[in-house]
């Protein structure tokens, strides 16, 4: 058997190695599996261990909500009734600086409220807003930027399929992880508008007055609202409603919200079969995607654990004679360092293995690491040069927005969420309070 230093730098470091070097997580997860549980496990009855155990970690109930989370989303953005949202909104918001801004941050919250795809709700808005912002004389830091920093929030606002990737992976109550998100969500939104507004107060040439938006009084103005709006974020009322109520499970409660969603489409005569198509193509694609990478990442974290690797860099770390506090702080530096080169699922699949049992052995709130583990993750899809979002938002934004000019847009609003990052770690409760209820 070899030592469990060398089985951590093969196992860790290779991964990341083929991580950085442009391999796909599936394939990069599944190629270091292979050879791992040939080395430690056995040979070919290694092998055949491995595929055991690749089959019982996806054939599990609790991976159910991802793919109806992504469904839920998928309808409204095929179906249409997402861009009705947006008109709503728009109708409903005037009279503030910087209104088009506010109008993304506002949109965004609500899909946030109704979607699990972060990527999914940065390309729409920035392809209905960024074009009228950009024509209606609005800096381009501020017409990119508020997208990209919406877009991440929905990591954190349930229904979120990244957050219950991250419950069945870390062995956290998926249902407490997802009503923890909701307040560091909500908190980073509202600070959001703050930021535009008094910026475009202390500078009004950044977004000019919005002199060409229709004008619409008395009904017209709230017809939208009262029509689609509303009736939209019932279906976060019903999800979330019965998630802290207690009254249904996580996969039940994404269950109601994708059968809701239906039905929204079918009474708004929005559901037709080339739209429903599509949108059980697009969750079929991500869903398989996910699935696949959970497999890799459970079996990663057995070889981790038979090869004496995680035990032995959990001594080795909690053995320092380090605070709890630090060794939080040092696990959350890691997560934001990685999320300059990788991706969300890759952090997750790289650190879990080992931060869980440091978790458990120093008596953690897993609830409050979660959260923070979730805002670190929704820094990393804003922070250059690999960001998902800055990446979206490079596809969606005409040729004229320089890369140099996304990359500025959006720090204003990662040092938010790192303030926000600390604020959760000095006062738990931010994470904590709603799950506890």
């Amino acid at each position: 058997m070899l030592s469990w230093t060398i089985a951590a730098w093969f196992l860790l470091g290779g991964s990341t190695l083929l991580l950085l070097i442009g391999m796909p997580v599936a394939l990069t997860f599944l190629a270091v599996n292979i050879v791992g549980a040939w080395l430690y496990m056995g040979g070919e009855i290694g092998l055949v261990q491995l595929a055991r155990s690749s089959v019982s970690s996806v054939a599990t109930f609790t991976l159910t909500p991802i793919p109806l989370f992504v469904l839920m989303g998928e309808v409204l953005f095929h179906t249409g009734l997402a861009h009705k949202v947006i008109e709503g909104i728009d109708r409903l918001i005037t009279r503030v600086p910087g209104r088009l801004a506010v109008v993304a941050v506002v949109a965004g919250t609500v899909f946030s409220a109704i979607s699990g795809s972060t990527i999914a709700t940065t390309a729409m808005l920035g392809s209905l807003l960024l074009p009228v912002m950009l024509a209606r004389g609005y800096h381009t830091t501020l017409a990119t930027g508020p997208i990209m920093a919406i877009g991440a929030v929905d990591m954190l606002i349930p229904p979120s399929a990244l957050t219950v990737l991250l419950g069945s992976l870390s062995g956290i109550s998926i249902s407490k992880l997802l009503l923890g998100g909701i307040l560091p969500g909500l908190i980073l939104s509202v600070a959001f508008i703050a930021w535009i507004v008094l910026r475009v107060r202390l500078n009004p040439t950044l977004a000019p007055e919005d002199t060409q938006a229709p004008k619409f009084q008395g009904w017209q103005r709230w017809h939208l609202m009262v029509a689609y709006v509303l009736p939209t974020l019932s279906i976060f009322g019903v999800v979330v409603g019965a998630l802290a109520a207690g009254w249904a499970t996580p996969t039940e409660c994404a269950a109601l919200g994708a059968f809701a969603t239906m039905v929204l489409a079918i009474l708004y005569r929005r559901l037709s079969w080339a739209a429903l198509r599509q949108a059980l193509m697009g969750t079929a694609g991500i869903s398989g995607m996910i699935l696949f990478i959970i497999l890799g990442a459970t079996t990663f974290a057995q070889l981790l654990s038979f090869s004496g690797a995680s035990n032995g860099l959990v001594q080795g770390i909690t053995g320092q004679g380090w605070s709890k506090e630090a060794i939080v702080l040092g696990m959350m530096a890691l997560l934001i360092f990685l999320g300059l080169f990788v991706d969300q699922v890759s952090m997750m699949m790289v650190t879990l293995p080992i931060f869980m049992p440091i978790v458990s052995s120093l008596g953690i709130d897993p609830i409050w690491f979660g959260v923070m583990f979730l805002i670190c993750m929704q820094l990393g899809l804003l922070l250059p040069p690999h960001g998902l979002l800055l990446m979206t938002m490079r596809g969606v934004a005409p040729p004229e927005v320089r890369t140099v000019q996304i990359f500025q847009a959006i720090t204003p609003y990662v040092l938010m969420s790192i303030i926000l990052l600390v604020a959760v770690f000095f006062w738990p409760a931010i994470a904590t309070w709603l799950p506890s209820l």
